[in-house]
């Protein structure tokens, strides 16, 4: 029996799952089409695949001594400080009357939990935009594996992540202005692969996931200028088997939405 198994990318062992495109001209790991509405390509570059350098910042030097500055004030009493200097024993601010050995107490305005953030450095290109939503919206990008095989993948995420379909959604006034929905920018199968519903199965896992996270609709931007495997946004009648429908009929960049419940 086959396995199928859904992946979410967002490490780089991951990332490397990520399966080729039917057209080897293109490469989902280094396109940034969506994600740069001026410059991005679909193009590939293999350059992108490797991690670039860290960033190295000069050392500063650090200015001598000098015999003419005024020597420093001594540090006021702060009795709003956490750690009361040189005039003081560290007092907690929330409890005025406590003295260094008390148990902190609880600040009603400090965050309660920690937001990741998506990585930046040392990661390929591609995957530094993948995981741009890390902590706050979770992973812009899922692979369909068939017996461990990835076959099928597809982008997505809020539509501030997209400044392209940002875009195009500008061109249609009758698309409603709240709540903003969701976007799925890439589905695409491995050639090998077709025509066993894998890229609805995918889509179908995008949606329960999108839904999840709070979203009421989902729209996406398919490509008509373009031949079917040098898009990235499948046809019409692909996102019509998966539940969605036809709201703006543009003979470039028709919009096919689907409310959630």
């Amino acid at each position: 029996m086959t396995a199928l198994r859904i992946l979410d990318i967002g490490e780089d062992p991951d990332f490397r799952r990520i399966p080729p495109c039917a057209d080897p001209r293109f490469d989902h790991r280094t396109c940034d089409y969506w994600e740069d509405a001026n410059r991005g390509a679909r193009e590939s570059r293999p350059s992108w695949l490797d991690a670039p350098p860290p960033l190295t910042h000069p050392t500063r030097t650090v200015a001598p001594d000098n015999p003419f500055a005024p020597a420093p004030r001594e540090e006021a009493w702060n009795p709003f400080s956490m750690g009361g200097g040189s005039s003081g024993p560290a007092l907690n601010p929330f409890d005025p009357f406590g003295d260094a050995d008390d148990a902190p107490a609880v600040n009603p305005f400090a965050p309660t939990t920690r937001v990741e953030r998506g990585r930046t450095q040392g990661v390929p290109r591609k995957l530094a935009l993948l995981d741009r939503g890390r902590g706050i919206f979770g992973s812009y990008a899922k692979v369909l594996l068939e017996d461990d095989e990835p076959v099928a993948y597809a982008q997505f995420g809020p539509l501030s992540a997209y400044p392209r379909a940002s875009h195009i959604r500008e061109l249609y006034s009758r698309l409603p202005a709240a709540p903003l929905p969701a976007i799925i920018t890439c589905i695409a199968t491995t050639a090998g692969a077709r025509h066993r519903g894998h890229g609805r199965r995918l889509v179908e896992a995008v949606v329960d996931d999108l839904e999840a996270r709070g979203f009421a609709a989902i729209e996406t931007y398919p490509d008509l200028s373009q031949p079917a495997d040098a898009t990235s946004a499948a046809r019409p009648g692909f996102w019509q088997s998966c539940g969605f429908t036809l709201v703006i009929d543009d003979p470039r960049f028709p919009v096919m939405r689907r409310e959630l419940a």
